[in-house]
């Protein structure tokens, strides 16, 4: 996996439902997450959800695709990891925590895209991945809640 966790948190405007709707809509994520070119689900567990999704992401460089396995402690956490594609590990969670200003998430994430990439380069990118992954689910949570 990659040398260091990364996380990121933010407080979102809206309920942990609400949030929790927009993490389990698999299917929208292309709608409202810029790097996401397609997101299907292959397989749903007994409640429905969405438990192995494929993705496609535009990297500039080239189009990754990667399937990860999703387990639920609702209303708590979501946490998935890898088990197939074009990179090399993904471990990942959102935790959510209600408090006074809405909901705590926070994204906890390691990838390891498979090849060498000089260890500052690829800190930054993940970093900026990260985050604005976390805020682009902030912006739809909140779009969701005021709707």
């Amino acid at each position: 996996m990659a040398e260091a966790l990364q996380s990121y948190d933010v407080i979102i405007d809206a309920d942990v439902d609400t949030c929790i709707g927009v993490l389990l809509d698999f299917e929208r994520y292309p709608e409202w997450s810029s790097p996401i070119l397609e997101a299907t689900v292959l397989r749903r567990d007994e409640d429905g959800r969405g438990e192995h999704v494929a993705f496609a992401l535009d990297m500039r460089i080239r189009t990754i695709r990667y399937t990860l396995a999703y387990t639920f402690d609702l209303p708590r956490r979501i946490s998935w990891t890898l088990i197939g594609g074009d990179v090399a590990g993904v471990e990942g969670s959102y935790d959510l925590e209600p408090s006074g200003d809405g909901v705590r998430a926070t994204c906890r994430q390691e990838i390891d895209i498979g090849f060498w990439v000089p260890g500052p380069i690829r800190r930054m990118a993940e970093r900026q991945a990260l985050r604005d992954s976390v805020l682009e689910f902030k912006a739809e949570a909140e779009r969701r809640a005021s709707a």
